[in-house]
């Protein structure tokens, strides 16, 4: 087994813990505070901190990566996602608010921390000439992790009923404090980490191509939240009486199917030279998911067959939900610079992390004051968007990717 190879693997293992207890912690927060009668709006302002925190910090997570090595904010993340489970096993009676938005805006520091570098590491270990492999290889990074999220969803529902919220974040810690320890040991001391310092500036990037994807980006996933995050589990609890085993395994079983499809993604969607997507395919795939959230509205309320309408709907948009996802996933690794690969996929997560932002709070505020059929016409509004961003991509994509491509500003740093 070669050097790049371990170290994907290493990177890989990181990203799948994390994503582990991190799925989890989403299902335990949103249940736990549900259970004592928070409203869904004051749920989702839970979650303010994580999404914000993720703006800024895949920002400076980005230039730190260059600064510092994606070994080291690799870690860091690791180990700030076991100081936030740790926050949350005080006992009950301090469990308020602003302590619940403060270890979450931690955790979402974490968790851009590990994804930044997760995606940039990558970047460094496949030769430019490689673009095949790379399809291959951010696809199944971005695939299992969101298949092991969809588990992580899964264990939060069992934990908080087996162990109760406490012991589960408790028995979290643990197990992802061992892993940050292996991977002190494992990771590369230099990964990424550049022999010029970039200065801070350069987190804000020069590529047309990188800022339009970064906006579509902004959106599409804006889109998923503002029905996904909030609305849809209370919805399932309090408007079809499920549980919460049903609704934590149904939602999980959902992220892993959506996980499983984005590591098809190369298969799916090369149909071009050089079996590379180009933009008409992204265009296309696009598309196709703008009109299922509206599609879903419209069938909603008619005939007493919402269950079928709302599941099967769901089940429709996460498969073409992924396969964009993935697309999109890909072109930002490619098309970011080989030096100092962090800058650019970071300033692309810090649009990510502000679409989440945007979603999760109009989760919670319009399914409070209109009910999910508003929220799912705003998630097509929100694609249509998207859709007119991804549109605006240069046509032919396999030249844009490497080094550099027109529009680029020549790099500012060299990666080792």
């Amino acid at each position: 087994m070669n050097a790049a190879i371990r170290q994907y693997l290493v990177i890989t293992g990181n990203y799948w813990a994390f994503t582990l207890t991190d799925g989890a912690l989403r299902m335990l927060v949103v249940l736990h505070f549900h259970q004592l009668g928070y409203s869904p709006l004051a749920i989702a302002l839970l979650f303010v901190f994580y999404e914000f925190f993720g703006v800024v910090t895949n920002l400076v997570g980005g230039y730190l990566g260059a600064r510092l090595g994606l070994n080291r904010t690799m870690n860091i993340g690791l180990l700030l996602q076991v100081l936030a489970l740790g926050m949350l096993a005080v006992p009950a009676t301090m469990l308020t608010v602003p302590w619940v938005m403060a270890a979450q805006a931690l955790s979402g520091i974490a968790k851009d921390l590990n994804k930044m570098s997760a995606k940039s590491g990558i970047k460094l270990l496949v030769p430019g000439s490689e673009q095949g492999k790379l399809y291959r290889w951010v696809a199944i990074l971005t695939g299992s992790k969101n298949t092991l999220k969809g588990i992580g969803f899964f264990l939060g529902g069992a934990l908080l009923v087996a162990t109760g919220f406490q012991g589960a974040v408790i028995a979290m810690a643990t197990a992802l404090m061992l892993v940050w320890l292996a991977s002190l040991v494992l990771l590369s001391q230099e990964l990424g980490r550049s022999k010029a310092k970039p200065k801070f500036t350069d987190v804000f990037s020069s590529s047309r191509a990188i800022n339009v994807l970064s906006f579509a980006r902004l959106f599409l996933f804006g889109a998923r939240d503002i029905w996904f995050v909030v609305a849809l589990p209370v919805y399932l609890h309090t408007g079809f009486g499920w549980d919460f085993w049903q609704v934590g395994g149904f939602m999980a079983l959902w992220v892993i199917g959506y996980g499983a499809i984005q590591t098809l993604a190369p298969t799916l969607t090369r149909r071009t030279a050089q079996g590379l997507p180009q933009r008409r395919v992204a265009v296309i795939w696009a598309m196709l998911l703008a009109g299922l959230p509206a599609a879903i509205a419209l069938g909603l309320g008619h005939g007493g067959q919402d269950q079928i309408v709302l599941v099967g709907g769901l089940l429709l948009f996460g498969a073409v939900f992924a396969i964009n996802s993935s697309l999109h996933s890909y072109l930002i690794v490619s098309l970011a610079r080989a030096d100092g690969v962090s800058l650019d996929v970071g300033f692309y997560y810090m649009s990510n992390a502000m679409g989440r932002l945007l979603g999760t709070v109009l989760s919670g505020w319009m399914y409070q004051a209109y009910g999910l059929e508003a929220c799912l016409w705003v998630s097509s509004a929100m694609l249509v968007v998207a859709t007119v961003a991804v549109a605006r991509l240069p046509k032919n994509l396999a030249r844009e990717t490497g080094e550099s491509y027109p529009g680029r500003a020549k790099p500012t740093c060299k990666s080792r």
